[in-house]
């Protein structure tokens, strides 16, 4: 067999064990029942069931598509190279590498293997210590993230901002949509730390500032975390800092406390009380969720208390003063580049943390 040929048919016969490994074929039913479903002219009598319905319906055809049409080519060019056209073998083994380095980017999937990391994610950022300068690094890890989501093609939205009094963020909350948006993003849970001449003192002394990254799968079905109602605590009142006319003359911002865990959710961007407690039931079916994987509980009840971040957690340090550098504690992975990491270049980060879970699991 020649160099060619071997090349191909080496690819076809990795692919084909990925493609089975990853059921993409169940994926693809999946996504042919759900399209069924969409094309039901009734579902739109219910447009909230509608719109969620159409949105699982686009994070599954982004999961499926680029494996059938990686299929298809891989069939098409295995066909031409049949035909024994010498003259065309420089050009098929160009897109043979092509397709091989496409096939390295979507095998990266074998990494999500976590229950929830076909989820979308919720992003929740807390300024921390170091004042306006942890508000301000709250605000850069936001644009970070936010140019992230950009350039993989996620889906942004903001549910929950609360900007500084100066500068900066006290509080941001997003939530990132796309294949195994949650998948991408778990490297990031924990606390970040800031090194770098502040630019709020006059002095331009050195700081250190810290920003509590969370990030939790979306999960929007109630059925999905059950939640006994004598659990929680939920209380109203007044919304505070900036928002339109009524947002501070109605007791329209909601607090949900979890008592068995102590997790309290907050929320107060929206008018209307009822909108701010399904979001806040959201993000607490979403942290529950999550702290129920870290605690490899059975069920919501068996959950011990304790937020599934919290400041001891330390994970990333970004030192912008005296040297560049950003340094995962967990992985040892490190970028010398600080300022392309905050321009979003984090998928290093995220790949070493996943293949070090991956290999602590085989040991």
């Amino acid at each position: 067999m020649d160099p060619i040929h071997k090349k191909i048919t080496q690819l076809q016969d990795e692919f084909a064990a990925v493609y089975a490994q990853l059921a993409i074929d169940a994926e693809q039913q999946n996504l042919a029942q759900l399209e069924q479903e969409l094309a039901r002219p009734e579902i739109w009598n219910n447009p909230t069931e509608a719109t969620a319905l159409n949105k699982k319906f686009a994070a599954q055809q982004n999961l499926v598509q680029p494996w059938q049409a990686l299929k298809m080519q891989l069939a098409d060019i295995g066909e031409l190279l049949e035909l024994g056209d010498d003259d065309m073998l420089p050009e098929l083994e160009a897109q043979i590498d092509a397709m091989a380095a496409q096939f390295a980017e979507l095998k990266k999937a074998l990494l999500f293997d976590g229950e929830f990391d076909s989820y979308d994610a919720i992003l929740r950022i807390t300024a921390g210590v170091g004042g306006t300068d942890a508000q301000d690094f709250a605000e850069m890890l936001e644009r970070m993230y936010l140019r992230w989501a950009e350039k993989s093609d996620m889906q942004t939205s903001n549910i929950e901002r609360s900007t500084g009094d100066e500068a900066g963020l006290k509080t941001t909350v997003l939530e990132i949509a796309g294949p195994y948006a949650y998948g991408k993003l778990r490297s990031e849970h924990g606390v970040h730390r800031l090194v770098r001449l502040s630019p709020f003192n006059s002095d331009n002394l050195r700081q250190t500032s810290f920003a509590l990254v969370e990030i939790l799968p979306q999960i929007d079905e109630p059925e999905a975390v059950q939640i006994d109602q004598n659990d929680l605590k939920i209380d109203v009142y007044r919304a505070g800092g900036h928002g339109g006319q009524s947002v501070n003359t109605t007791d329209s911002a909601v607090r949900v406390t979890h008592l068995p865990t102590g997790i309290v959710v907050a929320i107060q961007n929206e008018r209307s009380q009822i909108q701010n407690k399904e979001t806040a039931m959201k993000i607490l079916r979403s942290k529950l969720a999550q702290l129920k994987e870290e605690q490899h509980a059975e069920k919501i009840s068996d959950l011990q208390a304790g937020e599934s971040a919290s400041w001891g957690s330390q994970i990333r340090n970004y030192v912008l003063h005296p040297y560049t550098l950003v340094k995962d504690t967990r992985t040892k992975y490190e970028e010398k580049d600080a300022q392309k990491v905050l321009d979003g270049k984090i998928d290093g980060f995220a790949e070493a943390y996943l293949e070090s879970k991956l290999g602590k699991e085989k040991e």
